[in-house]
């Protein structure tokens, strides 16, 4: 389903995300549009491990911003990828991929340039 309006990312995610903040200058909704990204692009995790949601939340205009119809395709064509529901299993994996995406960019990304060379790949 794609009519929530709040989405809610882990503790773990949460800390990583004020790091990557304090190490690039960007807010976190950019930083989570970029790492979302990354994941659907990179990830093909078809065992979800349950996720805490007690950590940042957004609002769902501020975290897709403009582009929200453009995340929410890549996700649900993402399902469609893996053979999974685009409509029952969409939270779920936006869920997944939006804290995997903020993991793996903590993991990677130690500056602005770190992340403009990861784009540009």
């Amino acid at each position: 389903m794609n009519d929530f309006t709040r989405m809610r990312i882990s503790n773990d995610a949460t800390f990583k995300l004020r790091s990557l903040k304090q190490r690039t200058g960007l807010t976190p909704n950019l930083l989570c549009r970029v790492g979302l990204c990354f994941s659907l692009e990179n990830d093909l995790q078809n065992d979800l491990v349950p996720l805490d949601e007690d950590g940042q939340e957004f609002n769902r205009q501020t975290l897709l911003g403009e582009n929200d119809l453009f995340f929410i395709s890549l996700i649900k064509e993402k399902c469609a990828l893996m053979g999974l529901d685009s409509e029952k299993d969409f939270m779920q994996q936006f869920k997944y991929h939006l804290n995997n995406g903020i993991l793996v960019l903590h993991g990677r990304v130690k500056s602005l340039t770190d992340l403009t060379n990861l784009i540009e790949k």
